[in-house]
């Protein structure tokens, strides 16, 4: 059980995602999570407003499961796999995150600053969350896909428009981080 609790080596996780690819592959499937955004939106009936969603989602029901699995997933690692041990931050980072309000700096993977209910159902977080889904809804439409399915099917296939989507990713992360971010926790 420590084996599990414990931080995975990178060669591990690759190894795994490579397998997880290589069977998307081989049953020829994209990875990617987007696109399930679509498919729930096409059940829920956005197919009698928009033409955009008159698909056949049962064509796509294979995503929904792996959606599911991916929650379930992340529900167990987060509740039961998890460690408690402090995340090992550089000292400046931890000094920088506390000017900007973050008490528990190094110490929690997600800070309650940021995911406490308390804090998100505030003005700050409910325009937070609203801007940010919009921003990213948005995005990852205009780039045809997500972070997870350019960065890891479009750049392991070789995609142009894959790079050039991770490459746009990265520098929104970096304006995020240095210019905005700041902005709204100082």
């Amino acid at each position: 059980m420590n084996y599990l609790l414990e931080p995975w080596p990178w060669y591990a996780s690759g190894f795994l995602i490579a397998i997880v690819l290589f069977l998307f592959f081989y049953f020829g499937k994209n990875f990617g999570v987007s696109t399930n955004l679509e498919t729930l939106c096409t059940i829920s009936g956005a197919n009698k407003f928009s033409d955009y969603f008159k698909k056949d989602w049962k064509e796509r029901d294979w995503a929904l499961v792996f959606l599911i699995g991916l929650i379930i997933g992340g529900f167990i690692a987060s509740n039961y796999l998890s460690n408690q041990v402090p995340i090992d931050l550089n000292p400046k980072t931890i000094t920088e995150l506390n000017e900007l309000g973050f008490a528990n700096a190094g110490n929690t993977l997600v800070p309650d600053e940021l995911f406490d209910l308390k804090n998100v159902f505030t003005l700050k977080g409910i325009l937070i969350l609203l801007i940010a889904g919009i921003c990213i809804g948005f995005g990852t439409r205009y780039a045809g896909g997500c972070t997870s399915g350019h960065a890891i099917t479009g750049l392991s296939s070789l995609q142009l428009p894959s790079l050039i989507a991770v490459i746009g990713f990265f520098i929104g992360g970096l304006v995020m981080v240095w210019l905005i971010f700041p902005l709204l926790f100082s």
